[in-house]
């Protein structure tokens, strides 16, 4: 094969983004209109799997109190009860954040702030905001 062959198979392609620090770390960030597809919060997943597993502990009565299972798990019962409360998010919400279909602006720190108790406030709340 010569230059001059090779040359023609060249592909040249243009992404336009740039680079912006975000909490220590850099991120691409593209123009506006472009989102690039979100991957599953794994810190938020991981939250859910515990305040499901921890209410499914106190709901058979592997642990009396959310005290007695905060003190086993060596975690403050504040924390405990935070965490617990993702289990009365809508089912929506839940399975959105499974499968990453979550809006950037549900995050665990947002999550944990308090979220309506009704779900189709949730909902608004969480999946229709930008």
């Amino acid at each position: 094969m010569s230059r001059a062959s090779q040359a023609s198979e060249t592909v040249t392609l243009h992404v336009p983004f740039r680079l912006v620090r975000r909490g220590g770390r850099k991120e691409m960030q593209l123009p506006e209109g472009h989102t690039p597809p979100r991957k599953p919060d794994s810190a938020l997943i991981k939250a859910l799997a515990r305040a499901f597993r921890w209410k499914r502990m106190l709901d058979t009565g592997q642990f009396a109190t959310i005290a007695e299972l905060a003190q086993r798990a060596g975690i403050a019962p504040s924390y405990l009860t935070r965490i617990l409360r993702l289990t009365l998010l809508a089912p929506d919400i839940v399975e959105a954040i499974l499968d990453g279909r979550q809006g950037p602006q549900v995050t665990l720190a947002r999550v944990m702030d308090g979220f309506p108790v009704e779900w189709e406030r949730q909902i608004f709340s969480f999946l229709r905001t930008k």
